[in-house]
């Protein structure tokens, strides 16, 4: 499996944790330092995570023609593809949907996950609660999903929060893979002046943690067995 980092703070997290514990071999390609991305996944699955960019300002992260090539490539091959934030952004662009810099509410820290209809009988979201915590941190939105796109889940604040392209390619726009205690690094700046308070976030992600711990490592191994059974 092919793991594209695209900042140094934004990391597999627990997620790559839980994929081993599946059996899977994780290649993580840190893109932002200039590791270099493979021309081709070879069927490979690819998870492509977070990071501040939109998903075509290329002049700020030069590698991301390259991500967006493999993001192509997976679809074309039915290969299974999991984007988180910056990752669920690229794939909805790459898939023909339309994605918008600081558009709508920006939401910070814990935020509950709601499934709509369209998740009955997916894969991933299927057999989770109707309604899931999971950290949130984003100021960009998908605006459009893709032609075809299946809706899987929204929020209060930004309504594409989970959706999936063809049978085996799932865009999230939260964070399974982050922790409460990741908040705490948070710069309190940007989020003073939105009127929000990091302490008050952070417990109320932690007071979170046990109920989105199991419903986000649940989800990461049925993503794992998606990618064991492919062909």
């Amino acid at each position: 499996m092919l793991v594209v980092q695209n900042t140094p703070t934004a990391g597999p997290g627990r997620v790559g944790p839980w994929l081993r514990e599946c059996g899977l071999r994780l290649e993580v390609v840190r893109a932002y330092a200039g590791e270099p991305l493979p021309g081709r996944l070879d069927r490979r699955a690819l998870v492509v995570l977070g990071g501040g960019f939109l998903p075509y300002e290329d002049e700020r992260a030069p590698w991301l023609p390259a991500v967006r090539r493999l993001v192509g490539q997976a679809l074309r091959d039915s290969s299974p593809v999991l984007g988180i934030c910056l990752g669920g952004q690229l794939l909805a662009h790459v898939a023909g949907g339309t994605v918008k810099g600081r558009h709508g509410e920006p939401e910070y820290g814990s935020t509950p996950i709601r499934l709509r209809a369209g998740a009955r009988g997916d894969a991933l979201f299927g057999e989770l609660p109707a309604v899931t915590p999971a950290i949130e941190r984003h100021v960009d939105a998908i605006t459009e999903l893709p032609p075809g796109a299946v809706w899987l889940a929204d929020s209060e604040r930004c309504p594409h929060q989970g959706f999936r392209v063809g049978e085996r390619a799932w865009g999230l726009q939260f964070h399974p893979e982050a922790t409460a205690a990741g908040i705490r690094d948070w710069d309190t700046g940007p989020l003073a002046a939105r009127g929000l308070d990091r302490d008050r976030l952070y417990a109320r992600a932690l007071a979170d943690e046990p109920v989105s711990t199991a419903a986000w490592r649940a989800f990461t191994h049925r993503f794992a067995r998606e990618v064991a059974s492919k062909p």
